[in-house]
């Protein structure tokens, strides 16, 4: 029995404000750009393994986590989601040293437009991949930190004003918003930040767009989960964040399924 490939977050690279898409199944790197319009098809194994520490489980925790790694791994702690709890750069966290790599580190507090204007924080390094798996369609970077928590500090201070979560049935629609727009928000983030924060705002960035692979943007979507629904064939007719998008309106966030193995469906041209 052929178990398949655990799904795991699809690399992205931007070239000229344009997005391409990799995904890995069965050892095949298929770039994805070249299927949209084609039939796609994927099918779910029924294996799931945790993405830290590879075993086979039962049930994942967390998005592919087992359920001790969801207690011990530096990729699941709280200030992942939390940035201002991250004790980084106090020589703390679940692994000091991963720490120091990951959130010791230059991070970037921005505005990113995924149906609406929210803010958000990733390391340097990071941009513009964070927009992309967010599916941003432009971003602006506002503030520079040296490390995690005072990024989480001013996001928190910002999202007095704004959302700091994508809607992603919003994201998936089509939209074209102006540079005006983020500028604007901008304004209102900075009003919000006072005291010393102030230091690491950033006034003279530019916005950055981002164009995705997308043929036709369905009106009505449906999130598909793979270990209730197994199959998922189809038109592939466009790629955006981390999601697939079919041509019936079916959408798969491959990184939510991460751990979840599949093989690559054949699929009658359509």
């Amino acid at each position: 029995m052929n178990d398949g490939t655990a799904l795991n977050k699809m690399p992205v690279e931007v070239e000229d404000d344009r997005v391409r898409y990799t995904l890995v199944v069965e050892g095949e790197r298929i770039a994805m750009n070249e299927l949209v319009s084609m039939p796609f098809g994927l099918r779910a194994t029924g294996v799931l393994s945790c993405i830290v520490c590879g075993r086979r489980v039962k049930k994942h925790y967390g998005q592919g986590f087992c359920f001790p790694c969801l207690q011990s791994a530096p990729e699941a702690s709280e200030c992942i989601v939390r940035p201002e709890l991250c004790q980084a750069h106090l020589g703390g966290g679940r692994d000091p040293e991963w720490e120091r790599a990951h959130h010791a580190t230059e991070h970037v507090v921005y505005l990113s437009y995924t149906g609406d204007v929210k803010v958000g924080v990733t390391r340097s390094t990071q941009v513009p991949t964070r927009w992309v798996d967010q599916g941003a369609v432009a971003a602006l970077i506002i503030a520079r930190v040296p490390y995690r928590q005072l990024a989480g500090a001013l996001e928190v201070a910002i999202k007095n004003v704004m959302a700091d979560r994508t809607n992603w049935r919003a994201m998936l629609k089509k939209v074209d918003p102006s540079d005006e727009l983020l500028l604007l928000a901008r304004d209102r983030a900075f009003e919000q930040v006072s005291g010393d924060l102030r230091e690491h705002l950033v006034t003279d960035a530019t916005a950055q767009h981002l164009h995705y692979p997308v043929v036709d943007h369905p009106a009505k979507v449906t999130s598909v989960n793979l270990t209730k629904d197994p199959l998922l064939t189809g038109r592939l007719v466009g790629l955006k964040g981390q999601y697939l998008m079919w041509e019936d309106g079916r959408v798969l966030n491959v990184r939510s399924h991460s751990g979840v193995h599949v093989v690559r469906e054949n699929v009658a041209r359509v």
